[in-house]
């Protein structure tokens, strides 16, 4: 199999499409990432929160908690905590594959939430793209809610008890004390994680999304070449991933001045 300048010449006469492709991976991200990054803030706090209603049941007649036994693990049972860690196991223990078609063809079906065949941001259909989006996004999610879960463990907890001596709540604790530093933490994985994004929502063309995998199926079938059109769109996809790794590593660098001495 050989490559040819007249090859090329073929796959840019679908030039358009492939532009298309890249704006619909660049909304695909875009969207992905703000919904699975705030997906990851709510699951990362509840597998952190204390949450033990039955705690009263592991407390001994004198009015001390039994550290073994039955009762004991009832005490400490956390429905909110085990509700997280069930969904982030699932999650990472089944394929990115049955997961979108999961959302798409059962979430997404006229049965339950039967979405109009629109055309949104100018060229893509709402009941593809939009399916996409959220498959990505709880996907994306659980892989975030550990990277976040990590970055606040790995937080020093006497500026927890700092900032409560200080008055602030709980919440403005989280908010202001605890996450700006996890977060500091945990940007490389972050931008990892982004930039897995990118990559993976080349899986949405399987349900007929507009992204550049669909772009390089419709140049393969109108020109009969197999590789121009994938070196095409591997290079679109290196101009996306590269320039998004240096600029999260420059706000790395940024970031971390202050810890210079």
């Amino acid at each position: 199999m050989s490559v040819s300048a007249a090859g090329f010449a073929k796959t840019f006469q679908y030039a358009d499409m492939f532009k298309e492709g890249m704006l619909c991976t660049v909304y695909l991200s875009f969207f992905t990432v703000i919904l699975g990054f705030l997906l990851a803030l709510v699951l990362a706090v509840m597998r952190l929160s204390n949450f033990q209603p039955l705690r009263f049941l592991a407390m001994t007649p004198d009015g001390h908690l039994r550290e073994e036994g039955f009762l004991a693990a009832v005490g400490r049972f956390n429905p909110i905590s085990f509700i997280a860690t069930v969904y982030v196991e699932v999650v990472r223990a089944t394929p990115m594959l049955v997961q979108l078609f999961i959302v798409y063809q059962v979430v997404f079906s006229k049965n339950v939430i039967d979405l109009p065949s629109v055309t949104v941001l100018g060229f893509l259909k709402l009941n593809r793209f939009l399916p996409g989006v959220v498959a990505l996004a709880l996907n994306s999610g659980a892989y975030l809610s550990e990277i976040i879960r990590a970055g606040i463990q790995s937080v020093d907890g006497g500026q927890t008890e700092a900032s409560r001596s200080l008055g602030l709540t709980q919440g403005q604790t989280m908010l202001y004390i605890i996450l700006p530093q996890a977060i500091k933490n945990i940007l490389p994985a972050i931008g990892n994680e982004f930039v897995t994004i990118i990559k993976e929502s080349a899986i949405t063309y399987t349900i007929g999304v507009q992204d550049l995998m669909s772009a390089v199926k419709a140049a393969q079938a109108g020109t009969f070449l197999v590789l121009e059109p994938l070196l095409v769109v591997a290079a679109m996809y290196f101009c996306l991933t590269f320039p998004t790794s240096k600029v999260i590593a420059y706000f790395e660098r940024r970031m971390r001045r202050g810890d210079q001495r």
